[in-house]
């Protein structure tokens, strides 16, 4: 029942003709409307608890002010969230169609992440994976870090010599670092290939458009600050080297097809042409987190799929950073190996979050499986101790946004977008 739901979702949100403003009610009159309207509230109020919760809002100014001005505390917003689910359920989607009924399961989704979230920030301590599954609607695996060692051999192999292999691995990068001044034309450059590439597929809206600016002190890499109205704000985190193939990777990732582009369709498709307001607010730890970031990851294969960004590196960045193109083939190489690695952290993340190993023990694991110096793993724990199981979104999200878009046939640019302005859960593409 749920894939012939979820088809027909599908069908509805490819329309062109835009969907006015549905609300199925119950018999005392609630609609999806009006609960949407007080699941916005909720989320800003939340904002007000927890700096960096809302990490995107464009709707009516005065309900952010209205949150600022007299945020409920914690025991209350968990009773505000549990009075929102029981109206949920009450609400009957019987006969509304497919997209007010996933408008309904979305709507119940975040509803229960921000009650997770909410008994966080109330004291209650979860598992790596319970936290992972309260919060983003997915559980991810932990394997033993030994079943990552023949990917170690791997890279080992391919970078021989002496000493430990993250250095030799640090070694090799570091012929690809972009000079700081170079920066900003290599990341020009790129970020404009990345929204040709999207544009040959994707209408984006006329308007849209981005600033970018270089910051340090971050326990992230680069970050999207969506403003509204199609324009976000682009940061990237200069503190470490910046390799030319995370020119691309970030270009993708935090513009196109990757946030700017998700936050642009989800703003034209709902709060726009529908005016469904619950779409004008991203609280950051909720399922849609899961989708964003897999498919911001993923966008970066669907750009540059096979070689190609081995090809554009070679003759459009390397030039532009006056690097040496000699090894670009091996570098790839030691890319494709080294995304093999990435769920390792999850395990890492878990002991460490759970206590059962120390701040050293994890930077050291780090350092060992995800091949970082020490300065980069440290980071990288800041990172982990900032936004916890948060990481599942990236590397496990890139895995089923990428199995899921490629089991809707062989256009993947379509099913890309059609997965970019809907409101499809994790739990429909898991």
């Amino acid at each position: 029942m749920r894939a012939l739901v979820l088809a027909l979702l599908l069908l509805v949100g490819a329309c062109a003709t835009p969907m006015p403003p549905a609300g199925p009610a119950d018999p005392s009159g609630d609609s999806l409307d009006a609960i949407a309207r007080d699941y916005v509230a909720l989320i800003l109020e939340i904002g007000e608890r927890e700096e960096g919760y809302v990490d995107a809002y464009y709707g009516p100014p005065e309900w952010q002010a209205a949150a600022k001005a007299n945020p409920r505390e914690i025991p209350q917003l968990i009773q505000g969230a549990a009075s929102l689910t029981g109206r949920l359920n009450a609400v009957s989607t019987a006969g509304a169609g497919p997209d007010v009924a996933q408008r309904k399961a979305y709507l119940l989704a975040h509803v229960s992440a921000a009650a997770a979230r909410l008994r966080m920030l109330s004291g209650e301590k979860m598992s790596f994976a319970d936290e992972a599954e309260a919060l983003f609607g997915v559980r991810p695996e932990l394997r033993a870090l030994s079943s990552y060692d023949p990917v170690l051999a791997e890279i080992d192999a391919l970078l021989p010599g002496a000493g430990p292999l993250a250095d030799r691995v640090t070694a090799f990068k570091s012929h690809y670092v972009i000079p700081k001044d170079r920066l900003q034309v290599v990341m020009d450059a790129a970020i404009a290939e990345c929204r040709r590439r999207t544009a040959r597929h994707i209408a984006l809206p006329a308007n849209e458009n981005f600033t970018l600016a270089f910051v340090g002190d971050k326990p992230w890499s680069g970050y999207n600050y969506y403003q509204g109205n199609a324009q976000s704000k682009i940061e990237i985190n200069a503190d470490f080297p910046i390799y030319t193939e995370r020119a691309i990777d970030l270009g993708c990732h935090e513009g196109y097809p990757g946030h700017h582009v998700y936050n642009a369709l989800l703003e034209k498709t709902f709060v726009t042409d529908r005016g469904w307001v619950e779409m004008s607010v991203y609280p950051l730890f909720s399922p849609m987190s899961f989708v964003a970031e897999g498919s911001a990851n993923y966008g970066i294969d669907l750009a540059f799929p096979g070689d190609e960004a081995t090809d554009f590196e070679r003759e459009v960045l390397f030039p532009l950073a006056g690097l040496d193109p000699s090894t670009a083939e091996k570098k790839a190489q030691l890319q494709a190996l080294t995304r093999r690695l990435a769920r390792a952290e999850y395990t890492i993340a878990d002991a460490y979050l759970a206590g059962r190993i120390d701040r050293d023990t994890a930077i050291e694991q780090l350092m060992k499986y995800s091949l970082a110096d020490r300065a980069k793993a440290t980071q990288r724990l800041r990172f982990i101790d900032t936004y916890r199981s948060y990481i599942i979104n990236y590397g496990l999200g890139r895995d089923v946004v990428q199995a899921w878009v490629e089991r809707q046939g062989p256009d993947r640019w379509a099913a890309m977008e059609t997965l970019l302005s809907s409101q499809i859960l994790p739990a429909d593409i898991d």
